[in-house]
Order: C-alpha cells, then structure tokens, then sequence
C-alpha cells in the first residue's frame, strides 16, 4: 500500500489513486457533530509519520482502529491529506491496539490501568470475552461485581450505539442527532425510525422535520403523500413557534409550508384538515382572520388569560395596611425613603391582587420589591419567590434575604413524567407569589405556574420589557401590560447613585434610541465603546482586552469575572469560533483533554448548559467551570455555583464551552465584566433590545467593541416584526368576563 513517505511517487499521480489506508486512531483533531465531518491523526500501517485523515464518520475516539477508503490530496494549507470517501470503525486486533481501545474512554469502567491488565490477562481474545463471557473480568484484581456490571453495561451499550449510528448515519443523521435519537428510544431507534420517521419531530427536542424528511426520503415515502405534508405543517409551525410566535395567519402557512415542501397548495389546506381535526392544531378566527396555534401554545394562551382574570377578583390576602404608617416605618427600619413613584407604586401593589413593576436598570424595582416584601410579611408568612434560571433565582435571593427558587424547582418538576407535581390539583401553599425577571418567562411555563397559583394568593410580576423576550414562544410581560387588564408600575426616575454608573446612563440611552457616550479622560470607568474599522480589527482588540488590558487594568480574572457576549453562533465573531480561541490563550496547557461532540473539554475550562436537565438540576444558560475529567471512570465534573455535577463523557453534547456565549443565553445572569463585540456580519440581529440586554448584564464594567455603522443600527432598529401572540387580547376579554 502506498503511504505519504513513499516519497518516489510523484503527488498528482497519488492524488488519482484509490487507495485503502488502515491505522489506530491518535488525535480527534476535530469532530463536526451535526454532518460528521472529521479531521483525524491516526498511525497508519507502512507510515512512520502520523497520517492526516479527512472524511465523514460517526463518533470516534483515541484508539479506535479504523479502515478509510479514498485517496490523497496535497492541500495548499495542511499539506498531504488522506481524503476519505468511507471511514469504517474496526475492532483492533493487536495487543497494543486493542489496549488503546479500551483505554480510549469509550468503555466506562476500564480507562488505561485496567485496559492495560485486562490485555496482559487475556491478550488478543479480551474483545470476545467482553462480548460472550464477561464474568470473567471477576479474575482481573480491583474487578469486583459493581464494576463489572458497569463495564458490561457500557459495553453493551457501546455495540448497540454502534449499530445505531451507523444505521441513522447512512440514512443522513449527523451524530448530535444520532445521538438524541438512541437517547430517546435506546434498542429500538431503527425499529422506531424505520416506521415512521416523523415522530422524531414530535418526541424528540432539537430533532426537526428536515432530518426526519431526509430519513423518510431515504426510506421511500413519496414527495407529496399527506403523511409529509402533516409533518411539514407542523414543523412550519414550530420554527415560527421557535421564533416566539404563538399563531400564525392561514395565508402564510399555506404558503409557507408549500413553498418548504415543494408541493401544491391544495395538498397542504388537507393537511392543515386533518392536523385540525387530530387536535394537533387549532383554528380561531380573530378580525375576520383565520389563525392557526399549534395545540400546547393555544392551549397556554388561554389557560394563562383565564388564570390571571381569576386572580385580579377578590380581595388580597393581606388587610388592614395603612400605607402612610408602612412608608414610615420603612424609612425607620431601613433608612430608605421611598420616592413619589415608589410610593405610589407601593400603593398600587398592596391594593390589587395582581400587579406588574417593570422598568430598567438603577430605577429602585429591587428597593420596592423589598419594600413590597418587608410590609406583606408583617400580615403574612406565606410569601414564594422565584424566577426563571438559577443564576436569576440567587439573585432575587441575595437581594431580597429570602429563599428564591427557579420555577421549575418551585413547582417541583419530575423528570420521569416529564410534568410538574404542583398544578391546579396540587396547588403552591402561598399567599403571595413573586416572579423576577418575567420578560424570560415563555407562555407554556407561565401557564403551567399560574396553575399552581392559588385562586386566594396574590401575584407580583417584575421584570424590564424592555430586555429581549423570552426564548420560547410567547411575549408574556409585554403582552400582559398591553391588555391594561393587570394594574401596571412603570418606574422610569434613574436614581442619583445609580446615575454614577456609566452603564446604567447608557442602557437608558441605548434605550432610548441614542448611541451610549464613550468614556473620557485618564480616569477608570465602568463602560468603553472602542471602535473598529474590521471584523478582523475587532477579533484582535477582544483577545487582547479579554486575555490582557481588561486584568490588568481593572484586575479582574479572564476566565472567572470577564464574559464575552456576542449576537451570532455563527461566523468568526461568533461564540463558536471565539471560543476555541480562548480556550486555546486561557487554558489551552490544560490536561488531561476529552473530545466529543466536536468540542474539546479540559479543566479549568468555563462551561454553559445547553438544555435543561432536571435529574442534575442544572438549567439551560447556566455557567460553570469544570474542575476535574477522570478518564478511567469516563467522567467529567464541573462547579456550578459551588455545586459539583457529574457528567458522563456520552453526556457531553448538554455542554459547550462558554468563554464567549450569545447575547439571548445571557439573559437573567451577571457578570463582573462584559465585552460585546458588534459587526456589520451581524446585521439581522442587531437590534436594541438585544445590546440594551447585553450592556444590562455588566455590573462593574461594559466594553463594546464595535464598528459604528453596526452599533448606530443595533442602537436605532426596533424590530417590526413583532411576535404573533394573542394573550393580550384573551387577558382583555377574560378580565372583562372573568366567568363565562
């Protein structure tokens, strides 16, 4: 077999041929998880140097034995490269090989000390005795039954991913989504995919109708039968849903899912038919319009409009306040006093059993908030805060002295049914419920709290609806102060000590539609625009702040106190590749490292949740630093918040690293220091909710770094194309007729 030191052979005529190249794999250079894209070192039969191998593949590890098909390529950049059309996953059959197999990680249990005694023990026939015999790991010393059954399990479990993966692989599933796939429905992904591939759209989060087509298209399901035209409707409906519209007018989604599906119209209203008809969708006609909701977004809709015209009857669950005497006793016991607005404010919360305090930053909602609290809780005990994320709980939690939970943790989420234990049936014990941060708060979680809201309790909604909407569907805070049902406070006063912060001046005038003023003269301030003429430019100025002038002028801590936020994944400014940059300047030393899912994890590394997992606790958008990988045990821990959590290396597609993360994942956190960077390439985001939320998330600096064309049109553009909810107009209709 020819090889890239047979250095005889001319590199056009190499180039030509198709070859078979077989070798242990080293280095993971990197791993595309959605299409399978991989760059790999593997030590190849007849070559004395590492060969560089490109193709697609399933998931691979250091130590895996592979067999690519393909030819090579001299590349301008990287040199001679083994381009592979197929890469086949083998079992070695070498001591050495077998060994660094399964010390690759891929075996929970064995890591590199066991894999080195178990070929010692067993040699070459290890892999059978795995397979047929695997009692007999009880001969190996350290090897006891918890052990083995771990061992066995995984291994098993290995063979049938295998076996999955590449069925979904061949059938155009990128490894990401293989993987949910297996997580979903374990033994039976190919039974279940085989039947019908369109239920990966319904019972599996994150996997959508375009992979679903590609397999049912590979399958043999025609172009236009009413099975893909259902699918397609559903998922039109979903990507307007995931861009937070709630409904969407008939006109547009006939013409949308048949210019996405490549079929007739007619074919499209049967399938609108017949979803309505299975209550998958629902139909209402609002202006003489047909509208059409996916079920579960109607069916929050209505549940939450009906909910708070129950709550705004009655009367509160506290009596007899005098509200001279309560400002009074406020200013005795705190030294606050309260302003006009505050006072009226105050008033108006104590008055209604339901009531909303919205405004931005350094506007006192955190001083009426407490004050709210410190009267109620002279008349009753019975008070529940909570909030969307974790991060956003602990801080209502420092600010107010009382306990703060999330809303699922409040409601009490079980993660085997998937539902929460507290509903209507199972009511919260309070007498007063408190959410911050409600602009988070999408329509199906604010549906399933209001449920669980007693009908005698009273509810306090804060939060700025001025910050970017939830990232679910819904516009929940805004819609509610637009139907002039629920009693509104607007604090719009910056007061005289929050007026000393340059971040706090400027969020009102980015708010405002004015650029943010720069920082002038020799003296330190909390907030920088720095402007740059190149996207290039700018990637240069942020490496240098993050990693060197911002520590050492201010002496924060790159990884701790400073947080990138950017508006795009995508592209070179984006959290993806600004990431990989500084992990590489930050901890780039860092050992040992673990690759997969096209990341690479070390300690010392700062990490976010991508989804939420009820079982550990931890919630999408939450930050943490991983403290140690033991790759004997396939394991990776990571701190949050002083909270250790383990995850098994399979389970590392729930993190990303997150020394640069977007802008929407920010919202409900804080951070000592915030640097934006904003470019032209980011055009269709930029918008001022979106840098008004990012500069909100600095508390002791703010550094933009920014052409100016982008931050003057992220500044001026307010986005006109607004959610479709139609909350606001139930909330009005049910308070006007609070009992149909």
């Amino acid at each position: 077999m020819a090889t890239p030191s047979s250095d005889t052979e001319n590199n056009a005529e190499r180039e030509l041929r198709q070859e078979t190249v077989t070798g242990t794999v080293e280095r993971v250079t990197y791993h595309n998880e959605e299409n399978g894209f991989s760059v790999l070192k593997i030590r190849a039969r007849g070559s004395r140097d590492a060969v560089t191998v490109v193709g697609n593949s399933p998931a691979i590890s250091p130590g895996e034995f592979i067999a690519c098909t393909g030819s090579w390529q001299n590349n301008r950049t990287h040199g001679l490269q083994f381009k592979a059309d197929g890469i086949d996953i083998i079992q070695p059959t070498t001591a050495d090989g077998i060994e660094k197999y399964l010390a690759s990680g891929m075996v929970k249990g064995v890591g590199s000390f066991y894999a080195k005694k178990l070929v010692k023990k067993f040699g070459t026939g290890v892999l059978d005795i795995l397979d047929s015999n695997p009692e007999r790991l009880l001969e190996i010393e350290g090897i006891g039954r918890k052990r083995l059954e771990l061992i066995t399990k995984s291994w098993e479990e290995q063979k049938a991913i295998r076996e999955i993966m590449v069925f979904l692989q061949s059938h155009g599933v990128g490894i990401a989504r293989a993987f949910r796939i297996y997580k979903t429905y374990r033994q039976d992904a190919i039974k279940k995919v085989s039947e019908n591939p369109y239920s990966l759209s319904l019972d599996i989060d994150g996997i959508g109708f375009l992979t679903a087509d590609t397999i049912a298209s590979k399958l043999g399901i025609a172009h236009d039968s009413l099975i893909r035209a259902e699918a397609g409707v559903r998922h039109v409906l979903q990507e307007l849903a995931s861009s937070g519209h709630c409904a969407v007018p008939k006109e547009r989604l006939v013409q949308e899912s048949a210019d996405m599906l490549d079929i007739s119209a007619p074919i499209v209203e049967e399938a609108i038919a017949v979803e309505t008809g299975k209550f998958n969708l629902v139909r209402e006609t609002i202006d003489g319009e047909e509208i059409f909701y996916l079920a579960p977004l109607h069916r929050a809709e209505e549940k939450t409009a009906a909910a708070l015209a129950a709550l705004l009857q009655g009367r509160t669950p506290w009596k007899g306040i005098d509200l001279q005497k309560a400002v009074v006793q406020i200013a005795e016991e705190t030294g606050l006093q309260l302003s006009p607005s505050q006072k009226e404010a105050l008033a108006l919360v104590l008055t209604n059993k339901a009531a909303v305090i919205t405004g931005g930053p350094g506007v006192g909602k955190t001083t009426l908030v407490n004050a709210i609290l410190r009267v109620i809780r002279k008349k009753t005990t019975k008070i529940l805060l909570c909030a969307p994320t974790g991060r956003a709980a602990k801080r209502l939690s420092e600010s107010t002295g009382m306990e703060a939970k999330t809303i699922h943790r409040l409601l009490e989420f079980d993660p085997n049914s998937g539902g929460f234990k507290r509903g209507s049936g199972n009511p919260l014990e309070a007498d007063m419920v408190v959410v911050d941060e409600t602009s988070m708060v999408d329509i199906v979680l604010m549906s399933k709290l209001l449920s669980a809201v007693p009908a005698k309790a009273a509810l306090l909604l804060v939060g700025d609806a001025d910050q970017l909407p939830s990232v679910g569907p819904g516009a929940v805070l805004t819609d509610i102060i637009a139907s002039d049902a629920v009693p509104v406070v607007r604090l719009t006063e910056i007061f005289r000590q929050a007026a000393r912060s340059q971040i706090i001046v400027n969020a009102h005038r980015i708010n405002n539609g004015e650029i943010p003023r720069n920082a002038e003269g020799e003296e330190l301030s909390d907030f920088y625009v720095v402007n740059s003429q190149t996207p290039e430019n700018i990637h240069a100025k942020l490496m240098q702040m993050v990693t060197e002038r911002i520590p050492a002028r201010f002496g924060f801590h790159p990884v701790r106190d400073i947080q990138v936020l950017t508006p795009m994944n995508r592209g070179g400014l984006g959290s993806r590749a600004l990431n990989a940059e500084l992990q590489k300047a930050l901890n780039g030393s860092a050992e040992p490292k673990v690759s997969r899912f096209g990341s690479i994890f070390s300690p010392g590394d700062k990490v976010i949740q991508m989804v939420n997992n009820y079982d550990k606790e931890v919630f999408n958008g939450d930050i943490g630093a991983i403290t140690a990988i033991d790759t004997e045990e396939s394991e990776l821990t990571v701190d949050f918040d002083k909270r250790p959590v383990r995850y098994e290396f399979s389970e590392l597609d729930e993190l990303a690293l997150a020394y640069a993360t977007s802008i929407h994942k920010s919202q409900g956190s804080e951070y000592l220091a915030v640097v934006i960077p904003l470019a032209m390439q980011h055009f269709t985001l930029l918008e001022r909710n979106l840098i008004y939320t990012a500069v909100t998330r600095g508390k002791k600096l703010v550094v933009i770094i920014a052409q100016p064309k982008a931050l003057a049109l992220a500044v001026t553009n307010r986005k006109a194309d607004r959610r479709m909810t139609t909350l606001a107009l139930k909330l009005t209709e049910a308070a006007g007729n609070p009992n149909p």
